[in-house]
């Protein structure tokens, strides 16, 4: 059985018409099939859980939306073993989608591919755990610093909204950046990885922690990142100025960025953070709380995606 789950909003409410000619496609093909749609943020997490708990072992979950819902689903699921996911991109930064190589198709070709796909990716998942002890899994990337507050600014941005309207939404992640780069206290700091080495970065602009190559709407911060190799890459940006930071910032969206001083990329199981101040972090794209400690680290094999 499918289950959809449709965030008919996403994209400035663009997504809803996708959802009517997918649902018109399954019934047309006579698919058995039940959707549910978000009502508010945090909707499709509970819907998750509801269709985890179904008494099942062939429980296709797709979700229609952007990476915000993903994440909202995700954090939501349980019996990942009994659960096969499938997604179906409609946000304006799609970079989950961009990672499995799918944005490339249509809703309606992605959908076939779905129905007559027999193969799954065993895919990796991060959790960030708080430094209250809570936990939130994300499948993209995570971070603290000047990603993060970008990220929090965009999910109520204006400009996002209007963009969106012009295909453009992604931009408004470029914008935002340059707009706190030069404005958000910065904050010394520790970084330990998995085998106990220890950096003392000054000035951390951002420490993101990667599943995937992409975030933000597809900048590379980790271009060598695998969401199958049981790591996540850190990409930490620090002992810069920001004036440099912005100059290099072209290096960054070419994926060149990684010979620069000042942005070093390490693979790693987990890693601790601890910062003398506290900074914005992120999950997927999601608003956590401001944090002076956290630490990330990465799930392997845990959710079976239908590719």
């Amino acid at each position: 059985m499918y289950y959809f789950i449709v965030n008919a909003t996403s994209r400035t409410g663009k997504a809803r018409q996708i959802w009517y000619d997918i649902k018109d496609e399954l019934k047309s093909r006579n698919v058995k099939f039940k959707y549910y749609m978000t009502a508010t943020q945090g909707h499709a997490g509970k819907l998750a859980s509801q269709i985890c708990s179904i008494d099942s072992d062939d429980i296709k979950l797709i979700v229609v939306g952007g990476d915000g819902t993903v994440n909202e689903v995700i954090n939501g699921m349980s019996n990942f073993d009994k659960v096969k996911f499938g997604y179906i991109p409609t946000g304006s930064g799609n970079d989950l989608g961009r990672g499995l190589d799918i944005n490339k198709r249509t809703p309606i070709e992605q959908l076939l591919h779905i129905l007559k796909s027999d193969e799954v990716l065993k895919m990796d998942l991060g959790e960030v755990v708080c430094e209250d002890g809570s936990k939130r899994l994300f499948a993209i990337s995570a971070g603290i610093g000047v990603d993060a507050a970008v990220c929090k600014q965009a999910l109520t941005s204006k400009l996002k909204k209007f963009l969106n309207k012009f295909g453009m939404g992604s931009a408004t992640y470029g914008l935002l950046t340059v707009k706190n780069l030069f404005s958000m206290p910065l904050s010394d700091g520790t970084v330990e990885l998995d085998d106990g080495v220890v950096k003392t970065p000054h000035n951390i602009i951002f420490c993101a922690a990667m599943n995937y190559p992409w975030e933000g709407g597809g900048v590379p911060m980790a271009p060598q990142a695998e969401a199958t190799d049981g790591k996540l890459s850190i990409c930490c940006v620090s002992d810069i100025p920001r004036v440099k930071c912005f100059a290099d910032f072209g290096f960054l969206l070419a994926a060149r960025h990684d010979k620069i001083d000042g942005f070093d990329i390490y693979d790693s199981s987990s890693v601790k953070i601890d910062l003398e101040r506290e900074m914005t972090v992120h999950a997927d794209g999601e608003y956590l709380g401001e944090m002076k400690s956290l630490e990330f680290r990465c799930k392997s094999e845990a959710i079976s995606v239908i590719i």
